[in-house]
């Protein structure tokens, strides 16, 4: 069956790449004109979002799609587009700068490590530096509906059964790391780190499920249980079990709470 979703990552719009990056782009809608997802990677500030934008108004014209189709979500691999040198943070102004077409922001964990001078063997998505410009990533994308997405690992799971196993608990690890901290998403650079992916992923929300459940229905009861829940945790509490059910990882009836009940 086919994917939810499907996209192209085009290059960067950097001088020295750009007229490959928009000749992909025009030639990929020349035979795909479906929904699809665009990525613009190694994005350094505001103006190369506008740059696209504009491209893409164009590129709505010409191919007579309605204004407003094409939309593209940003990579994230310097530092300059976390923090400006002006102390402003840049992902905010890009955010602004794609009037309404972005869709996602993705963390790149090893052109952005090596830019802010992470030595290769440290670069990693638990790396400091990583944290913190995912945590300005997720502050300024919160409440806007942009997706987040958490960077990748590089340790592959081929070789030897103790090499598969071993990289396999890093991705495992690293998986569920990003999923206790808000970022729902992640890229996978190898077919075999797939189960690892969906294990993280399926134990993260049949760990947590019981407990939701228990306090949701507690709340909407308007019962004292252990936890004094706000209307805002209650709702962190229906989107966790929502996300649970849309990946597959619950079933219907595990969720016996009426979900319906909480915008």
């Amino acid at each position: 069956p086919r994917p939810p979703f499907v996209g192209v990552r085009i290059k960067s719009l950097e001088a020295a790449t750009r007229r490959r990056a928009l000749r992909t782009l025009d030639l990929f809608l020349s035979s795909y004109q479906d929904t699809f997802h665009l990525t613009l990677p190694k994005v350094s500030g505001p103006d190369q979002v506008t740059a696209l934008v504009t491209v893409l108004e164009k590129l709505e014209h010409g191919y007579g799609l309605a204004a407003g189709t094409l939309r593209f979500e940003i990579q994230i691999e310097l530092p300059s587009a976390i923090l400006a040198a002006d102390g402003t943070a840049t992902v905010a102004r890009l955010i602004t700068a794609a009037a309404g077409r972005c869709t996602g922001l993705h963390y790149g964990t090893y052109d952005y490590s090596a830019a802010a001078g992470v030595a290769a063997a440290y670069q990693s998505m638990e790396h400091p530096a990583a944290d913190h410009a995912k945590a300005v990533l997720q502050a300024a994308a919160a409440q806007t509906g942009i997706h987040l997405s958490d960077g990748s690992t590089n340790i592959l799971p081929v070789g030897a059964r103790a090499d598969v196993h071993a990289a396999w608990q890093v991705h495992h690890r690293l998986g569920r790391r990003s999923l206790e901290r808000g970022f729902y998403q992640g890229w996978d650079l190898h077919p075999a780190q797939l189960p690892t992916r969906f294990a993280a992923t399926y134990a993260f929300f049949r760990d947590g499920a019981p407990a939701a459940v228990t306090r949701l229905r507690d709340y909407l009861d308007r019962r004292s249980g252990g936890f004094l829940d706000e209307p805002a945790t209650a709702r962190a509490l229906a989107g966790f079990l929502r996300r649970g059910l849309d990946c597959g990882a619950l079933d219907p009836d595990e969720v016996d709470v009426p979900l319906e009940a909480l915008p």
